[in-house]
């Protein structure tokens, strides 16, 4: 728990995942507030002026040419939040909804959206009581922005809709807010709409899968070496040499990483003098390296799109430093839709390779002496034979989610809105993408452990060895006669998921790239 102070000039992915994730105090800067006010000043002067302008004195989308009197604004303001809140389907995760609510309130505090400096507190008031909206799966085309999942968090603020409690327990909203001293906002001019503008969801959902996407590339390459250790292949392939005359910087990281996993071992290098001779290692084993560095370099330029939506301030209409309130189509998610999708496709590739591996361990003629499914007694038991269907429908999963949701656009008000984004859909199964991919990893994780011990007369790395020990104290149990699969592979899934894998590893070789 610490304070992430909110100014003008953006936020950080670290602070983002620090409240989504970390429920850390939100608080707002003296510049962010002296910012507010003067935006506010701008839109209090063009509201109280004859001629419309759109989002303060008109309606919105396709109802934009209408004028709209002073006595209807404050109603029309609470109207466009209630009639947007039409998200169906289950709840998002609460982590979502703070990182949403989060990267709006960044956008607020920028100055160029006309809210006033006592909404954007009461943003920040409802994620300190650990309230959360009740967002659903449906609602957001990506444009303009998240419109639904961000309604139904500005009709929490007005005390209106279902939100969950700092307990778990889904109540109104209204009462939430009362238990904890918060009122309720009366919207004014353009408030509303500054409210819901945004691709707060589909960038939230990015940082989160990055940070998650960086700890299993790196349980990746862990669980490729102890891959290529088991079937005693050679290291020789990932030589630094080699990987300089390609210089793709995640190719180097990720062969690196290899590398430092198998120092000291005693199970490679054997890959001529087994009882199947080769030679070269398979694909899936030799080119490691290349897979998982694409991916890496995937994220990479996911990561220069985040830092640069983190730095943006996303609504329309915006408020200039001149004075000028101007319309613009910077709500758009092209930009984080398309890293959302390719980061969904890098997923499915390192899946599908170490899904390959796996069943070559399996594989009683390809796996150079391990017993058929790494079975105790083949034929009376089937040993690993069903944990690699599961990983190949995870896998046959991924890919499906591979296809591109930004390639899709369908119109909307009334052809206003003629090309979307779809960036919430790519962010969505990304999330599911993601935790497939952990659990593909997982199984192999679970495949290479079990074989290297099966390796009699051989020894492992040192960081082979610390990893085995780490997955067998947390309870995940070793080589032996068949026995009930799921609690293993899901506690096998828990240690990566968590970083434990990672961390088992990097306390011998030191940290990973």
């Amino acid at each position: 728990m610490h304070t992430v102070v909110v100014g003008t000039s953006g936020t950080t992915a670290q602070d983002v995942i620090a409240v989504a994730r970390g429920n850390a105090t939100v608080e707002l800067s003296p510049e962010a507030l002296a910012a507010l006010a003067k935006a506010r000043e701008i839109v209090d002067a063009l509201a109280a002026k004859p001629e419309p302008v759109y989002g303060v004195s008109t309606g919105f989308g396709a109802l934009a040419t209408r004028h709209i009197s002073p006595e209807l604004r404050a109603q029309l303001q609470r109207n466009i939040v209630r009639s947007h809140a039409a998200g169906m389907g289950a709840p998002v995760e609460r982590e979502v909804v703070r990182a949403l609510m989060f990267l709006r309130l960044k956008t607020v505090c920028s100055g160029h959206t006309g809210v006033r400096p006592q909404v954007a507190q009461t943003m920040a008031d409802v994620l300190n009581a650990g309230i959360t909206p009740v967002v659903h799966e449906y609602g957001s085309l990506g444009c303009s922005g998240d419109l639904a999942p961000l309604s139904h968090c500005a009709l929490t603020l007005m005390g209106e809709g279902d939100a969950e409690g700092p307990d778990g327990r889904v109540r109104p909203a209204g009462e939430l807010l009362a238990e904890h001293g918060i009122e309720p906002v009366e919207l004014r001019e353009k408030e509303g709409l500054a409210l819901l503008n945004g691709t707060d969801g589909m960038l939230g959902m990015l940082i989160m899968a990055l940070a998650d996407l960086d700890r299993l590339y790196k349980s990746a390459d862990i669980t490729a070496a102890l891959s290529l250790e088991a079937l005693l292949g050679t290291e020789k392939v990932l030589a630094p040499e080699l990987h300089a005359i390609r210089p793709h910087p995640g190719q180097g990281a990720a062969a690196a990483n290899m590398l430092a996993v198998l120092r000291g071992s005693g199970l490679t290098g054997h890959f001529q003098q087994d009882e199947a001779p080769r030679v070269q290692d398979a694909y899936s084993v030799r080119c490691a390296p290349q897979v998982a560095g694409a991916g890496r370099d995937t994220m990479a330029h996911a990561r220069l799109v985040a830092e640069r939506e983190l730095a943006s301030a996303v609504d329309n209409p915006v408020v200039l430093p001149d004075g000028r309130v101007e319309s613009n189509g910077n709500f758009h998610g092209a930009p984080v839709a398309y890293v959302l999708d390719f980061l969904a496709i890098a997923a499915a590739d390192l899946g599908s390779i170490a899904e390959r591996r796996t069943d070559r361990l399996l594989d009683k003629n390809r796996s150079h002496g391990l017993p058929p499914f790494l079975a105790d007694d083949a034929g009376v038991d089937s040993g690993l034979m069903i944990a690699q269907y599961t990983q190949a429908a995870l896998v046959s999963e991924l890919k499906r989610l591979a296809v591109p949701a930004s390639a899709d656009s369908i119109p909307s008000s009334a052809m206003q809105e003629d090309h979307v984004s779809m960036g919430w859909s790519a962010a969505r199964k990304l999330r599911t993408a993601v935790g497939n991919l952990g659990r593909i990893i997982a199984v192999e994780l679970y495949a290479a452990t079990r074989a290297i011990e099966l390796r009699e007369g051989l020894t492992p790395a040192p960081a082979s060895r610390a990893a085995i020990e780490a997955l067998r104290a947390a309870g995940v149990q070793g080589p032996g006669p068949d026995r009930f699969l799921a609690p293993d592979l899901d506690a096998a899934d828990a240690f990566v998921r968590e970083g434990r894998l990672v961390e088992a590893v990097e306390k011998v070789t030191g940290p990973l790239a």
